[in-house]
């Protein structure tokens, strides 16, 4: 595999998935550049706290975060952009077509499930999707 530099995960609003993933990633690949956005990006907004709260409680600091939205510039200086579902895939591809060669499911390497939105579904949804984030984040960081 290419070696991949510059790391865009994204997510719908930019203030759950995304932001943990890549603070997961950093913590695992310290010498990428890791970023984050949404195809909706709920622009300006700091980590959902649930999702923040969360992450701290498995021992993983997200640092500062303000939300964006998704622009061609982002994909073009991408070598790599990790999608939570397939539905967000198939709209990256369609709104960014220069970008889906470069676009993957963040569980690419184990299962190609999609990893569901915990917006305002409450602490167990969080909970429920930290793991499957974990594990599909670790398989990356080995292929990284």
């Amino acid at each position: 595999m290419a070696m991949f530099e510059r790391i865009l995960v994204i997510c719908d609003g930019n203030i759950c998935r995304s932001p943990t993933v890549a603070a997961m990633l950093s913590k695992l690949k310290p010498g990428l550049s890791i970023a984050s956005a949404g195809l909706i990006g709920l622009e300006g907004q700091d980590m959902e706290p649930t999702a923040r709260d969360v992450a701290q409680r498995h021992g993983l600091e997200c640092g500062p975060h303000i939300a964006r939205k998704l622009t061609s510039e982002m994909c073009r200086e991408s070598d790599l952009i990790l999608v939570m579902e397939s539905r967000q895939k198939d709209r990256l591809s369609k709104t960014f077509p220069e970008a889906s060669g470069k676009t993957f499911l963040l569980t690419n390497w184990n299962g190609k499930h999609d990893i569901p939105d915990p917006y305002k579904r409450g602490r167990d949804a969080f909970e429920r999707i930290y793991p499957m984030m974990e594990a599909a984040t670790r398989a990356w960081a080995e292929k990284l």
